[in-house]
């Protein structure tokens, strides 16, 4: 089966929106066996959106439409669709019903473009929105299929998971299987991490490989296919097995979703430990990003953003001494930063950032230099440098995901990549 993605909106062509849905739909069709050979973006235009249609009906089984069924007069899609297929426009009640309930509930007014969203095209099957208002559909005509999918993300990707993709695999049966597995790596570039397994990805029959440039870190897919599903992942097993002992050490994770925070959570509540982080340069972004998990509550007691000097000393307990002679940039300080921390909090671990973001340098430092310190109970402590060197926001997050690696490889007692500093304030 071939597919075809057309994005329907203006904002995707303006680059007001960036086009995430593409690349979701893209790799989870091709989970399916199902290739894509052609992605378009089409503006809010009745014209030129049915000529699109009608060339993909030239080339493609499967015709995915995202966008453009929401209530507004911009939202054309499913009227297009309708009168190219010669069909009609009928109510959906359940979905009407969801709509008024909203309205209803939330003492809104409810104008009469809402019902655009409860609006489907006759005989097609209805895709339940779980997370928004307007129906998706799926429905087939001259031996083509059709689906439409609401334009958010956070509505398409969980109707194309729960609703779509059970309808396609019946739709696409056949005797082979066809099994991926996702493997995700930090601390290593997408060009390195080709080139270490470039032979492999060379020479890749079965199962193939990708590797997809992330932020601040590198997916890897393997994709088998076999007569059975146990066969499918023997093959994704063994190769697994060699791309382990070339990169493993830069492995940390499964999962198309996974994160590195995910997984650093996991290890936490898994051993009973609990953190807190002290926080310069990174301003709370680590604690934002490691409360964003249900639960967090388990492992983290609470955090503190010491941005100044003065703030580092008077309430973090960070020395005079090291402030002038070390600087705040400088182990020493990511050290005390730590310690002081844990022990404020009465906790197992404390993580601790301090550096320069940039734009200009600080301390005679440069632009990414970053030093992370880690308190473990019990352990000397110890803190890391860094030298990043981008733009301001990219250094903080990058810091941020490197205090999540760091955590990681301790608690798994993992080799840390560069040297350590230990400091003077041990226990």
């Amino acid at each position: 089966m071939n597919a075809e993605i057309i994005a329907i909106g203006t904002e995707l062509l303006m680059g007001q929106v960036v086009n995430t849905n593409a690349s979701f739909l893209s790799r989870e069709l091709s989970s399916l066996g199902i290739n894509v050979y052609h992605q378009i973006v089409v503006g809010d235009n009745p014209t030129r959106l049915a000529e699109v249609i009608e060339a993909a009906e030239q080339r493609s089984d499967l015709i995915i439409l995202s966008g453009g069924l929401g209530p507004t007069k911009d939202d054309i899609t499913k009227q297009v669709l309708a009168e190219h297929l010669n069909k009609k426009l009928i109510l959906d009640k359940s979905t009407m019903e969801k709509i008024t309930m909203y309205h209803e509930s939330r003492k809104r007014l409810m104008t009469e473009n809402n019902r655009l969203q409860a609006m489907v095209i006759e005989e097609s099957t209805i895709l339940k929105n779980e997370t928004g208002l307007a129906a998706g559909m799926f429905l087939t005509q001259n031996n083509q299929f059709y689906v439409l999918l609401p334009g958010p993300p956070s509505e398409l990707e969980p109707m194309f998971i729960k609703e779509v993709k059970p309808l396609l695999m019946k739709k696409n049966q056949n005797e082979t299987y066809i099994v991926s597995r996702v493997m995700r790596f930090f601390d290593i570039g997408e060009s390195q991490l080709a080139a270490e397994l470039d032979d492999l990805i060379e020479h890749q029959e079965n199962p193939t490989l990708a590797t997809y440039a992330g932020k601040h870190e590198v997916t890897l897919r393997l994709t088998a296919n076999g007569s059975s599903e146990e066969a499918c992942y023997l093959l994704l097993d063994n190769m697994e097995v060699s791309i382990q002992k070339r990169i493993g050490s830069y492995f940390y994770g499964y999962g198309e979703d996974n994160r590195l925070e995910n997984v650093v959570a996991d290890l936490l509540k898994e051993r009973k430990l609990t953190l807190t982080a002290a926080e310069s340069l990174t301003g709370g972004a680590f604690q934002s990003q490691l409360t964003s998990i249900s639960g967090a509550s388990q492992y983290f007691k609470g955090g503190i953003v010491t941005y100044s000097n003065e703030s580092k000393k008077e309430i973090l307990g960070v020395s005079k001494e090291t402030i002038k002679n070390e600087g705040a940039v400088s182990a020493q300080c990511a050290i005390e930063m730590a310690q002081n921390a844990r022990e404020m909090f009465n906790v197992d671990l404390g993580l601790s950032f301090t550096g320069v973001a940039g734009p200009d340098k600080l301390e005679n430092q440069e632009v990414g230099t970053v030093w992370i310190g880690l308190s473990v109970k019990g352990q000397p402590t110890f803190a890391k440098e860094y030298h990043l060197g981008k733009g301001r926001e990219n250094n903080r997050d990058r810091s941020v995901m490197s205090g999540l690696e760091l955590i990681r490889r301790t608690l798994l007692n993992l080799p840390i990549h560069q040297k350590v500093f230990s400091g003077k304030k041990v226990e």
